[in-house]
């Protein structure tokens, strides 16, 4: 057996062994990870270089800051109004947050900053109203991934650059739409399967107007969200330092106390998805992940060329930036591929890229799923190491059957959407 192929076991062996073992799977993928470098004559820089940082700054960063806002009261005050605004319709919650995270995503900003807010927000009213704060997580998220696909994004420039350099023009129309479709679809499989249909509107008995108003700390800190914004926006500075610029700044203001904070926040889910990551670029170094990637591969023709695309673009933004990575790489394959297997449509390939380079961010070890795990694990009462490994589990799952109905609906839509919007 090859170290691309054995290694790939192992990694499936660490998450099943901790989630049979109700350990933190973490622990285990770092403890196997040390195996591993072994095994394949690595030096243990490999494994320890795998532990990102720029993923602990951002997941460090914005818990902080939300446990700092959380601690005014703000966050859940914030949640209640939501849900008093809807008048006790709370249906419309699910599809007020798809459509916060489109518009937060696809007024210019991207997915970035959006990741920053929604997960914690759509967590917290899941909360107030009884909804599965894993379905609302969700939701919201996929909003955002459909937003990030607006014309005016950083994920469109790089997008159309690409695609420009293939000599393909204003793809991003097909792509957009493409994205929404699917990821309401989604949304909808999300929400039948966690039975939001269940939730009534009379669990909610909280009138907007019985709701005392924000206190003036509490406006000082949800303010610390919008700088946060202006920094990462405006500024170009990374999503994790930008929010520790403004927790620093309203610890400092006196808004909260540190070391509270600092003890809110969920260092266990935190260590999950960091040694997870260590573990999943070990496997990507040996060959793993392109072991998937050209298995796929090799099945391509006209007829299969975009689900499998989509496929492959989910594998890789697994171990990459969809943003930094799979983008910039994949996209202008596509024209090169339409030619060699003939008769697909370049566009359809390209939106199949971009949907599968976004949705296989649900995972835990990608930001989009690892926020929603650490939102989880900032609101949810006693959310120990059994519960955080059903989470991941649950996550990884979704993040599988993302690109399972990616797969699906591409095969069957993409290239007709593609014809139309052309």
């Amino acid at each position: 057996m090859g170290m691309d192929a054995l290694s790939f076991i192992l990694f499936v062996f660490a998450i099943i062994i901790a989630f049979i073992r109700h350990v933190n799977v973490g622990l285990v993928a770092i403890a196997v990870g040390a195996v591993c470098v072994r095994l394949f004559g690595m030096p243990d820089k490999v494994l320890i270089g795998g532990i990102s940082s720029g993923m602990f700054c951002t997941l460090v960063g914005i818990t902080f800051l939300f446990s700092v806002i959380k601690s005014t009261g703000a966050l859940d005050l914030l949640a209640k109004k939501i849900v008093a605004s809807t008048r006790g319709h709370i249906w419309m919650l699910p599809i007020a947050m798809y459509i916060a995270g489109f518009i937060v995503a696809g007024i210019g900003p991207g997915a970035v900053p959006a990741l920053a807010i929604i997960p914690a927000l759509a967590v917290s009213t899941a909360i107030q109203v009884g909804y599965n704060p894993v379905m609302m997580g969700l939701i919201g998220v996929f909003g955002l991934m459909a937003g990030r696909m607006t014309p005016i994004t950083p994920e469109a420039a790089i997008i159309t650059g690409a695609a420009s350099s293939a000599g393909i023009e204003n793809v991003m129309p097909t792509i957009l739409v493409c994205k929404t479709l699917i990821t309401i679809i989604f949304g909808v499989i999300v929400f039948l399967v966690y039975k939001g249909y269940t939730v009534k509107s009379t669990t909610v008995a909280v009138e907007e107007n019985e709701l005392p108003p924000f206190t003036k700390h509490q406006i000082i800190a949800l303010s610390g969200i919008v700088l946060m914004l202006m920094l990462i926006v405006f500024g170009n500075v990374n999503i994790g330092l930008a929010a520790f610029f403004s927790a620093v700044l309203l610890v400092l203001g006196g808004i909260a106390k540190d070391g509270e904070c600092l003890k809110e926040l969920p260092w266990g889910t935190i260590m999950m998805v960091l040694c997870v990551g260590a573990l999943l670029s070990v496997v990507d170094k040996v060959g793993g992940i392109k072991l998937m990637s050209d298995g796929i591969a090799s099945f391509m023709n006209s007829t299969t060329a975009v689900p499998l695309i989509s496929i492959s673009a989910g594998l890789l933004s697994l171990v990459s930036s969809a943003l930094g990575v799979v983008y910039p790489t994949m996209m202008p394959m596509c024209a090169d591929i339409a030619v060699r297997v003939g008769g697909v449509d370049p566009v359809a390939l390209m939106a199949a890229v971009g949907a599968g380079g976004s949705l296989a961010g649900l995972s835990p070890m990608s930001t989009g799923g690892a926020l929603i795990l650490a939102a989880l694990g900032t609101n949810v009462k006693d959310f120990n190491s059994t519960k955080q490994s059903k989470v991941f589990i649950e996550l990884i799952i979704w993040a599988g059957v993302g690109l399972l109905l990616i797969a699906g609906v591409s095969l069957i839509a993409f290239s007709t959407i593609a014809a139309i919007m052309r």
